[in-house]
């Protein structure tokens, strides 16, 4: 059978391609693999009536809403393969061959977390990479910055409207003058020694052996795509601060009749953006079947 879409992540941006999608009348199928970029998190915040919501519940109450359109298939599992074909893309999953005539791919990004002890299993609990999405919640209280890059300078010059922030430089980047200042005017606190580890909720012992109690830590992560699919079918990627992303005209990759969202085919995003991003890139899909259009 030839779908006329199949959408790779059943996500926050792919759940949203996939509706319009389906409001559309077209017969489509969601692969999904189960491994949301913020499954680490208990509570989602910052998107519009459904703020402080567990992620997997709005992604369960989107997945129930959307298979409600008889035209939905589901499969769940892994994408492994993906390659052109006559009229549209055949998609390897499991072992089972789906054929469309357009390919979304909303596959997001993994995180490639700073090396320090005690980091991983923090993330998303007390150590977070979103301000917005997150620094409400500490409460004003002591937070601290670990710096991965130069990227870190974003964080530390914003996170002072969420409470007192201390930059910890562990050797990622030397501040020069004029950023010195401008941390100064933010009254940013800099620990230029090395961090040794987290302990406690979300505490920084440095290696001189002095611990920084703190209500919560952010960090700039490095991002790699989370599917290879993309790679095997030749599209274009863009290199942005936190790693690659797919390049897109229109929603639509390089190559003719692929189309992407999500985090993938952003810069930096979070569940608001990712969800805005697939309603646009599932209206361009769409509009691509069309002809004429």
């Amino acid at each position: 059978m030839m779908f006329d879409a199949l959408i790779v992540g059943g996500s926050f941006a792919g759940l949203s391609a996939a509706l319009q999608l389906a409001r559309a009348r077209r017969r489509i199928a969601v692969i999904d693999a189960g491994q949301r970029r913020n499954r680490f998190v208990e509570a989602s915040h910052g998107f519009l009536g459904q703020d402080g919501r567990a992620p997997g519940d709005i992604v369960g109450d989107a997945r129930a809403q959307l298979l409600a359109y008889p035209n939905v298939s589901w499969r769940d599992g892994l994408a492994t393969q993906a390659c052109p074909e006559e009229g549209g893309f055949e998609v390897d999953v499991g072992g089972e061959a789906l054929r469309a005539r357009r390919l979304v791919l909303a596959t997001g990004v993994a995180d490639e977390l700073p090396p320090v002890e005690g980091l991983v299993e923090r993330w998303g609990r007390t150590v977070f990479h979103c301000p917005y999405c997150h620094g409400y919640e500490l409460n004003e209280g002591a937070i601290g910055v670990l710096a991965s890059s130069p990227l870190a300078m974003h964080h530390a010059l914003m996170l002072p409207d969420w409470g007192r922030v201390t930059l910890f430089l562990n050797g990622a980047f030397e501040p020069d003058a004029e950023q010195v200042a401008a941390l100064a005017a933010r009254a940013v606190t800099v620990e230029a020694g090395p961090v040794a580890r987290l302990v406690d909720a979300a505490s920084v012992e440095l290696a001189d052996g002095r611990r920084i109690r703190l209500a919560g830590l952010f960090t700039a992560t490095r991002t790699r795509m989370a599917s290879p699919l993309a790679e095997q079918l030749g599209c274009d990627f863009e290199e942005g601060a936190a790693g690659p992303y797919l390049r897109r005209t229109m929603m639509e990759t390089s190559v003719r009749g692929v189309f992407a969202c999500g985090d993938a085919a952003q810069p930096f995003g979070n569940v608001a953006t990712a969800v805005g991003d697939g309603t646009m890139t599932g209206v361009a899909a769409h509009r691509s079947l069309i002809p004429g259009l």
